[in-house]
This record gives structure tokens, C-alpha cells and sequence, in this order.
């Protein structure tokens, strides 16, 4: 049964208070709330998907969410997602702007520290699931454990789309995959006249806001112009868009080195995606030129940083099932498909499990979530709880 506009925002908007973690664990929770449980999209919908978004510029698994959003029920059905799954991280990070962080007190830290824990979990189950049906043959395997590796020795967001078309070439060569039947219409992504027409605003947007920005000489256009940048330019998303945002507000004064990092370290311990951080720039950055700043600058700078996630997916979704449908796509998107099972693997390893799992307790705790997310199939809103609690109490 199709959902409507209120359950997808709804669903999102529980997704978006508990989905910690960073990009990564949020396919985990992705998957395992969309296609596990409300069967909203199927696996291979949905690894399709990933891959798609993994191609595009802009925050992966935030994509991938609109993109859910969208299919249900077109453009409102995006917008529904987007705004569960963004509210709560950026409620937060634009109150941060206003005073300290709960996170950098003693009892913040252990809630964190919890939360990391969970956020391990969830990636480890998620990784099982999508690794049965991505790699179920040893070249596919191998496909991932080659992108493991090499993400493992090379990282980079732009080491990554390589290892990623690289997949592509090699799966649409050697592997062979039977070609998707989607004509039974369930697709509601748009015609292709107006993806081409809003492929066009997109460019446009992105060559003209500074032009117009320089013109005006207004503080606001001047901080959309920049965060639309930042959200049209960045690759790989999550700790990948930090360089970009730290170039676009620092060397230009707007905020201090400081506060900037502040930011960052506060962004680490929010659920949701770490594109919010941008929600926290736009109140505490000062551009000048009638800058308004507070809630008003941090609503500003995060619809403009995700502007070109709707953009780009209004563009490339109405072509996306014809796309898919052909054998030879299937193939290069299996390939892909699998390299990303491995690029997840090299993530669960660093930073996710590096920086989390610190001595045998924190390893109890990931094994028990582990086991009550794959076989007592417990909601991983609730895992997360329950690790946060832990956290809590120093367990």
C-alpha cells in the first residue's frame, strides 16, 4: 500500500531523532526501515539507489531518502522525506549557534559514546544484508573485497568515484545480469522533458548565484550563493563536505577558525545528516551586507546546501528506471553494486569502528545490539536507545 505525504514524514522524522552515525549507518537504517520492514522499495530498488546517489554530487544518504520520498509520491513525497530526516539535526545544530553543547559535558560524552556503539551495529547488520544479495558469487565478492582494500590503503571522496566507476567498466564487461522489467509503472519520478528543464535551472543556479550574489551585494544571496556551491560541487558527502564549507566561511571572514570547529565536533554527535552543520554556520556567520543570521541564516543555509540534492534528483530519476532496465546497465550497476558493499566495509573498519569500539565492554555492547537488530528484529530506533542508555550509566 502506497504511504502518504504524513507517513513519509513521518517515518523520515523518526529516521532523522535516532538514525546516528554519519552517512554510512544511515543506509543501514535506511534499508532496514524502507525495505525490511515497510517494504516501501525492494533490495534491488534500493541498492540501485545507493548507487545512484553514490554517483551524485550532495549527501549520499540523504539523497537517498528524498529519492524514497519521491518515488512513493513524487516531488511532496520527496520534500516529506527530506523534512523528517533533516528537522531534528537541524533544530539542533541551529540552537547550538545559541549556546553550549549538552555533548561536551561528562554525561553528554558517555550518551555519545553509546550512540557510536549503536551506530557500529547497525552498519555491521546493514553490511550483512546488502552483502547477501550484492556479492552472492565469488566475483562479486571479489569486486567488494578489491574496493575494500583499496579504499582501505587510498581513501578520498574522489579515490572512491574512482573505485566506483571502475566497478562500473569491470561489471558491465564481465558480469552478466538479466535485464529489470520496469513496466509496471510503480515509478512516479517524472517525465523527462522536465528533468532536462530542471537539469537546466540546476547549471543555472550554480553559474549565475554568484554573478547575481557579486551584483546585489547582499549578505543573504552572498551565504545561499555559497552554501548552494558547497551542496552542488562536494562528492562522497558526510566528513567530505568539512573542507569545502570550512574554505567557503573561514578565508572569508564569516566565522572564526573556532567556531567552525566547534561546529564540526558538535555535528558528530547529532543523528541525521551531517549537512545540518550547515544549519549552525548560517546563525553564527557573518557576511555582512544585511546579514540576518539566527534561525532565519540557519533555515537559509540548509535548504540552500540541499537545493541541489532535489535538483539533481528531479533530473536524473525520470530517466533512472529506462536506465536500469538494460542488461548491460544491470551489469555495471551489479559491479558498482558490490564495490560499494566493500567501500562500506572499509568505513565500518575506519572511522567507524576505530574510533568507537575501545575495549572488550564496548565490544559486548556492539554484539548484543548486533543480535537484537538480525535476529530479535528490534527496531533500531530502539537499539539506539538502549545504547544511549548504556552509554548513560558507563555500562
Amino acid at each position: 500500500m502506497q504511504p502518504g505525504l504524513g507517513g513519509i514524514f513521518w517515518a523520515f522524522l523518526v529516521m532523522g531523532a535516532t538514525a546516528f552515525g554519519g552517512p554510512v549507518a544511515h543506509f543501514g537504517y535506511f534499508r532496514t526501515e524502507f525495505v525490511d520492514r515497510r517494504r516501501w522499495i525492494d533490495e534491488r530498488g534500493f541498492a540501485d539507489l545507493v548507487s545512484l546517489c553514490q554517483f551524485l554530487p550532495g549527501p549520499a544518504s540523504s539523497q537517498t531518502g528524498i529519492a524514497i520520498g519521491m518515488i512513493q509520491r513524487g516531488w511532496l513525497g520527496g520534500v516529506a522525506a527530506w523534512l523528517g530526516f533533516t528537522t531534528p539535526a537541524a533544530i539542533i545544530m541551529i540552537g547550538l549557534g545559541f549556546g553550549l553543547s549538552f555533548a561536551e559535558t561528562a554525561a553528554g560524552q558517555g550518551i555519545v559514546h553509546g550512540l557510536k556503539l549503536a551506530a557500529v551495529a547497525v552498519v555491521a547488520n546493514a553490511l550483512w544484508g546488502m552483502a547477501r544479495n550484492a556479492c552472492g558469487d565469488a566475483v562479486r565478492a571479489s569486486f567488494a573485497a578489491i574496493a575494500c582494500v583499496a579504499i582501505l590503503f587510498a581513501g578520498g571522496a574522489w579515490f572512491q568515484l574512482l573505485v566506483i566507476a571502475a566497478a562500473a567498466i569491470a561489471g558491465s564487461l564481465i558480469l552478466r545480469d538479466s535485464p529489470l522489467d520496469t513496466s509496471d509503472g510503480t515509478s512516479r519520478s517524472g517525465n523527462r522533458a522536465v528533468g532536462l528543464l530542471i537539469l537546466a535551472v540546476f547549471l543555472l543556479l550554480l553559474l549565475g548565484l554568484p554573478v547575481l550574489a557579486e551584483t546585489v551585494k547582499s549578505g543573504n544571496l552572498d551565504a545561499f550563493s555559497g552554501f548552494y556551491r558547497v551542496g552542488a560541487l562536494v562528492f562522497g558527502g558526510g566528513h567530505v563536505v568539512l573542507p569545502l564549507l570550512e574554505a567557503e566561511v573561514v578565508p572569508t571572514g564569516w566565522t572564526t577558525t573556532d567556531a567552525f570547529l566547534a561546529g564540526y565536533g558538535a555535528a558528530q554527535a547529532i543523528p541525521g545528516p551531517m549537512f545540518a552543520l550547515t544549519g549552525y554556520l548560517g546563525n553564527v556567520i557573518d557576511p555582512g551586507n544585511g546579514y540576518l543570521g539566527g534561525w532565519t541564516g540557519g533555515v537559509l543555509a540548509i535548504v540552500a546546501v540541499f537545493l541541489p540534492s532535489f535538483l539533481l534528483l528531479g533530473a536524473t530519476l525520470p530517466y533512472w528506471d529506462a536506465l536500469r532496465s538494460r542488461a548491460r546497465i544491470r551489469s555495471a550497476l551489479s559491479g558498482v553494486n558490490a564495490a560499494v558493499v566493500g567501500l562500506l566495509l572499509a568505513v565500518l573498519f575506519t572511522p567507524v569502528w576505530t574510533s568507537s569500539v575501545r575495549d572488550s565492554s564496548d565490544f559486548a555492547t556492539v554484539v548484543v545490539a548486533v543480535v537484537l537488530l538480525a535476529l530479535w528484529r528490534l527496531p533500531p530506533w530502539l537499539v539506539v536507545m538502549l545504547a544511549a542508555v548504556a552509554g548513560f550509566f558507563g555500562i
